[in-house]
């Protein structure tokens, strides 16, 4: 029984807070879209265009050039995770 008073204090105080943060979906997609951008140049600059497959995909993938820039836009995408919890203005 007096785990209910708990929880809707809880409850309240998370309501009251709500409106005074937001979070940033907006800042994660700008992130997200930024990464996205430097994974097609990082691919263009190996010759190679993103999203694609062909003949010199797979001597691509032997030297490692499409590889590495998947391995950057991974690490920038998981970055920008944080920022999904982060408040903004």
């Amino acid at each position: 029984m007096a785990l209910l008073p708990t929880t809707l204090l809880v409850l309240a105080l998370l309501l009251l807070s709500c409106n005074s943060v937001v979070a940033g979906p907006l800042a994660v997609g700008a992130c997200y879209s930024a990464c996205n951008a430097g994974y097609v140049a990082c691919m263009a600059g190996s010759g190679l265009v993103a999203g694609t497959t062909g003949p010199v995909g797979w001597y691509a993938w032997l030297t490692g050039a499409a590889a590495s820039c998947s391995i950057v836009q991974g690490t920038c995408m998981a970055a920008c995770t944080a920022l999904l919890a982060a408040p903004t203005p």
